[in-house]
């Protein structure tokens, strides 16, 4: 299934994509995309709906992040080998692990903000992954069983908060509209190995950074056993799990973002993104 939010920003309703790409509205028969929704039993009552009974969601109408009422925004750094090599960084022993704040969070559609004094804004094309059932201390055999599905994420990055103004790189991750994250959540079932899906990420309208998942350092079972050795994750808690090489920071020379670029960015079988950069309004 694919499983989508859809309505004014903060009015988000819930739908689901039908056979022949229609959105069809959920909101008759779950309160929203999150908490027990996600479970297996939750998602089993969704495919065991008639898509074409629910009614269709007019097309245009704004699509929002894929999931509501997220708890924890969780990222993964330096994940791809080749993505640390033009970093200039080593291949990390364990997962790099820091936050994005949940008020980044946004539509996959929606702009992307420049923050004030920023002066190295980034773009990050990710697979994320969203749980669906509560994971504390999960053997990796067992771990893909705690994801309720995939989704695109594009982890836009302010480098000069980041890198050069020391402290926790979470600063850099956090500011509005730096997490777009959908359009849809494509349920596990739907997904054969997370770990062979292509990457791409296009900067007005040239190819930045193509990749697979195949080459990430630490696949998804392994990244769900090792988070939950150090905290509980919760059903809606979402985890992007890094990009591939071709970030404007370790191009020659860098290039960042401006406003009036335009971001397209997508994860086989899982959609795709399109933002317009703008300054933040405030």
């Amino acid at each position: 299934m694919k499983l989508l939010r859809v309505g004014a920003k903060g009015e988000e309703r819930p739908g689901m994509l039908d056979a022949g790409g229609l959105i069809r509205d959920l909101s008759g028969v779950v309160g929203d995309i999150a908490g027990h929704t996600l479970s297996d039993d939750g998602l089993d009552r969704l495919r065991g709906l008639d898509p074409v009974l629910l009614p269709e969601i007019p097309a245009g109408t704004r699509i929002g992040p894929c999931v509501g009422r997220v708890g924890k925004f969780i990222c993964i750094g330096l994940n791809y080998s080749d993505h640390a090599a033009e970093t200039g960084s080593k291949v990390p022993r364990e997962p790099i692990v820091f936050m994005k704040a949940t008020s980044a969070i946004c539509g996959p559609n929606d702009p992307v903000y420049i923050p004030r004094g920023a002066e190295k804004t980034d773009w990050e094309v990710e697979l994320a992954f969203v749980i669906g059932k509560r994971a504390k201390y999960v053997a990796e055999e067992e771990a893909l069983s705690h994801v309720a599905g995939y989704c695109v994420a594009n982890d836009v990055s302010e480098r000069h908060f980041q890198v050069e103004r020391s402290g926790q790189w979470t600063k850099g991750k956090s500011a509005d509209h730096f997490g777009p994250v959908g359009p849809w959540l494509v349920t596990r079932d739907e997904v054969a190995d997370p770990q062979n899906l292509g990457l791409w990420l296009d900067v007005n309208g040239e190819r930045r950074q193509t990749g697979s998942t195949a080459t990430m350092v630490f696949g998804v079972a392994f990244l769900v056993s090792y988070l939950s050795r150090f905290m509980t994750l919760e059903p809606g808690d979402i985890v992007a799990t890094g990009t591939p090489p071709g970030v404007g920071m370790g191009m020659k020379p860098p290039q960042f973002l401006r406003a009036g670029d335009v971001i397209e960015l997508g994860v086989e079988g899982l959609g795709r993104q399109r933002q317009v950069c703008m300054d933040d309004p405030g």
